[in-house]
């Protein structure tokens, strides 16, 4: 059997996931930006509807643009072309994504579950079920995908064929 392009085991798969990953989440966040509600309730909560000026610029439409961002980083990191410093700044900010993702979604689901701010705080039940259902474990399935793709990206050595020390891979 012949692996395919988004085989698990193939290197720069994870990246090519985590670029997928980072555009399907940019895509909900421009549809909110140009006045869509469709999942924005039980995502914002009163913000939606309300849509105040800083929240329909750094809320939708800047997170769509760092999601883009993202997703340049994720192909980034399924490639092995840049060498020397570029390389490692490619693999460090992979190492960031990861981190940020997995400690936003570790750290809201936390404090969800154990509700440390009692009845103070406006969360309807439905919005707290969606974002431990659905939110939460999008960022940490998100931070695996850049975590993945940081620890397997190799930048060439100098002179190298170009997949880091396996000549093998194309």
């Amino acid at each position: 059997m012949r692996e395919g392009r988004w085989d698990v085991t193939r290197p720069g798969a994870w990246g090519r996931i985590a670029c997928v990953w980072a555009i399907a989440f940019a895509v909900p966040h421009f549809h909110w930006a140009m006045g869509g509600d469709r999942g924005l309730a039980v995502s914002a909560g009163p913000l939606a509807e309300e849509r105040p000026l800083w929240f329909v610029a750094v809320g939708l439409w800047g997170v769509g643009v760092l999601c883009l961002v993202g997703g340049v980083l994720g192909w980034l990191l399924a490639g092995s072309r840049h060498q020397g410093p570029a390389g490692w700044v490619i693999r460090a900010l992979g190492w960031c994504a990861c981190v940020v993702l997995s400690l936003r979604g570790i750290a809201v689901q936390a404090l969800l579950l154990i509700d440390t701010s009692g009845r103070a705080v406006d969360v309807s039940p439905e919005q707290r079920l969606w974002t431990l259902l659905l939110w939460n474990p999008w960022f940490l399935l998100g931070g695996l995908a850049f975590g993945l793709a940081a620890w397997g990206f190799r930048p060439p050595e100098p002179g190298g064929t170009g997949r880091g020390a396996d000549p093998s891979v194309p």
